[in-house]
């Protein structure tokens, strides 16, 4: 359980949690394709590939753009002949194609801080936003809604928003929230703790190399920088499309919460992974851009 912020501020941003991703990556167990260089493979056929022969849960691919290679993780449940596919799929893909083993299991889940709940179930939320006709809403990870439709501010609480759309698994993992009361003041800002926010300016896409801050109930804040994009996930409960990769480290407890630059850009939500922060590890996280779009909202 992550350590709660101050109880009497406003639901303005409720940054934090359900779902994350984390995996903390062994070095030495990286694999490579042995492929000859000039097989480079097609990232955007390689990813066709690897949904058609390596979709099993506990396995991952992202591309990174600037060097057009996609990067492939395994979790410690691939094992035996999956493991065995998994390495033969991608030896014969070319080069550009590369796979690492990492510890841990990437997995879901349902707990968070600066909290809502669904029964006796916790999440936190990303970020504060608008709808298209003007209603303060909340943008958090899809798979938080699974408790519920319903969230309130504290647990047994009286419901102060209320699902209106939701996406887990598939193209996605995103959810919007509307609050009850319409007049309720949610500004966009991230609290980080200790007196401090940032003023959220803008959604921004996300670009390998950039530098991101990430907050949570349970580990509270945290950097790191992007390594992929359009990265797929194939959770226990699903796959899910779309995703950026990372190097910030998460725990349970830190999904769903915002990740963010310095300067204001609203980039993504957790989404989920395996690893901790003492070890380091890998995090997903759903792009806000496209979450945005799909829900008919905007940073107010």
């Amino acid at each position: 359980m992550g350590k709660h912020h101050d109880d009497n501020r406003r639901a303005k941003v409720i940054a934090g949690a359900i779902g994350l991703v984390a995996v903390a990556i062994t070095a030495s167990t990286f694999t490579a394709s042995q492929a000859a260089p000039e097989q480079r493979a097609d990232p955007a056929r390689a990813t066709e590939t690897l949904r058609e022969k390596a979709s099993v849960p506990g396995t991952a691919w992202a591309v990174n753009p600037a060097t057009n290679e996609v990067l492939v993780t395994a979790d410690s449940t691939v094992t035996g002949a999956k493991w065995d596919n998994l390495v033969s799929t991608v030896n014969s893909m070319g080069s550009g194609v590369k796979l690492q083993r990492t510890a841990g299991t990437f997995r879901l889940f349902a707990e968070g801080g600066d909290a809502i709940f669904a029964g006796n179930n916790r999440c936190s939320l990303g970020f504060n936003v608008v709808t298209n006709d003007n209603r303060p809403a909340i943008l958090t990870a899809g798979h938080c809604t699974a408790a519920g439709r319903q969230f309130s501010l504290t647990p047994g609480g009286r419901a102060a928003a209320t699902v209106a759309r939701s996406t887990f698994p598939g193209a996605g993992d995103f959810a919007l929230l509307t609050y009850n009361n319409r007049d309720t003041a949610a500004p966009s800002e991230v609290d980080t703790g200790n007196g401090r926010k940032v003023r959220i300016q803008r959604a921004a896409e996300a670009r390998v190399g950039t530098q991101v801050q990430r907050m949570g109930s349970t580990t509270g804040l945290r950097a790191g920088r992007v390594t992929g994009l359009n990265a797929t996930v194939n959770y226990p409960e699903g796959r899910v499309t779309g995703l950026i990769q990372t190097t910030v480290c998460a725990e349970g407890g830190d999904s769903g919460g915002p990740m963010f630059t310095a300067n204001g850009n609203a980039i993504g939500l957790t989404s989920g992974g395996s690893g901790d922060c003492r070890q380091g590890g890998v995090t997903f996280f759903q792009p806000v851009t496209r979450a945005l779009a799909a829900v008919g909202a905007r940073i107010p």
